[in-house]
């Protein structure tokens, strides 16, 4: 079934911690103005256009989900149970912090029928969350996992990229110790420098330096790759891009592409290809056959893959739709035909990669 999601957002009143990234305040007794009637509109508004056959969420986005009051917790979340009750949505999933997670807490999601929780970790390296004053640590997380885990909830990690003190080295044993707590599934998001935040202090007194967009691709596409073999989904790379997510408004820099996913793809087909000129000797020209869909990967943005190829090593690369299955690809060369799939791509770059 295709699923649909319903979004909620629960814009807080400040949040409990004032992490550095972050341009909340910190305030007690956390809020929020969305109502139980705020949420009822907002399900029945997209319902609306949906059909039946769709496996449909109801998600909770905008924070910590879990700081808020519990009593409006129960409140917003009593809406949606009563869609769940009636078969009109599937899931309900909603996103928190790893020290807002208790018996407590999940005692009352598991009543009001939450199905999916995730975890905005950010980082598993205890000097990057203090740098970055998360006001948790890595045994937190530890603990909200299994905790998440023993009340049969669905899991979900949330990773940045470029934090204070981070290193490509650290983002690798992030995901590494990820991989180990067995997530259904994770997103994968590149540090901005936000307006009115400690991080934007930082960066005007040259006591921080955000990645840039290739070292943030280049990280990027071993972790993708790392996950994608442990078969852990990762169902977003990259913020989504809105008036305020854009570089000269709310982004004062930082490594903001509104198709960062799309880049590190087209980085990961480039690398398996420059492989295969280098150990086939190729010399003159390479096609790929390809699944329409991914025609745009294999050229690269702007054509940059078959530009680079060319001027590193003068092949020309040429890529041509095939009636093929998204995951196999038919390179011909050198008077060879080879056919591989997404997964021994993604194997042969691992070994390269020595990640």
């Amino acid at each position: 079934m295709k699923r649909r999601i319903i979004p909620v957002f629960v814009p807080h009143k400040g949040c409990p911690h004032d992490c550095i990234f972050c341009n909340q305040k910190k305030i007690t007794g956390v809020s929020t103005d969305v109502s139980a009637s705020d949420v009822e509109n907002i399900i029945e508004q997209y319902l609306k256009t949906m059909t039946d056959d769709l496996h449909i969420e109801v998600a909770f986005f905008g924070g910590s989900f879990t700081a808020i009051d519990i009593n409006i917790q129960k409140k917003l979340l009593s809406v949606a149970k009563q869609y769940v009750d009636k078969g009109r949505i599937k899931d309900i999933r909603l996103s928190t912090r790893p020290d807002c997670i208790d018996e407590v807490i999940l005692d009352n999601l598991k009543k009001h029928k939450v199905s999916i929780i995730e975890l905005g970790v950010q980082s598993m390296d205890d000097d990057v969350l203090e740098q970055s004053i998360r006001g948790h640590s890595q045994e937190d997380v530890l603990n909200a996992v299994k905790l998440i885990k023993e009340y049969d909830f669905e899991l979900g990690l949330q990773m940045m990229l470029g934090l204070p003190s981070d290193t490509e080295q650290k983002c690798i044993q992030t995901a590494d110790k990820f991989i180990n707590l067995r997530p259904s599934f994770v997103r994968i998001y590149p540090t901005l420098v936000v307006k009115d935040t400690g991080l934007e202090s930082l960066y005007n007194e040259s006591k921080y330096t955000p990645f840039d967009l290739d070292t943030t691709i280049e990280i990027s596409k071993k972790l993708l790759i790392k996950f994608q073999l442990e078969n852990i989904k990762v169902i977003r790379v990259g913020l989504q891009t809105t008036e305020d997510i854009s570089l000269g408004r709310d982004v004062v820099c930082g490594p903001h592409h509104p198709s960062l996913r799309e880049l590190i793809e087209a980085r990961i087909y480039r690398d398996y290809i420059e492989n295969i000129i280098k150990s086939s000797n190729i010399e003159d020209s390479i096609t790929v056959y390809v699944n329409k869909k991914n025609i745009s990967k294999i050229v690269g943005n702007k054509k940059n893959n078959i530009i680079y190829l060319y001027e590193r090593y003068n092949v020309n690369m040429s890529v041509k739709e095939e009636d093929l299955p998204i995951d196999e690809f038919l390179f011909k060369y050198n008077e060879v035909l080879r056919k591989t799939s997404l997964g021994e791509i993604y194997k042969n770059l691992y070994d390269i990669y020595k990640i």
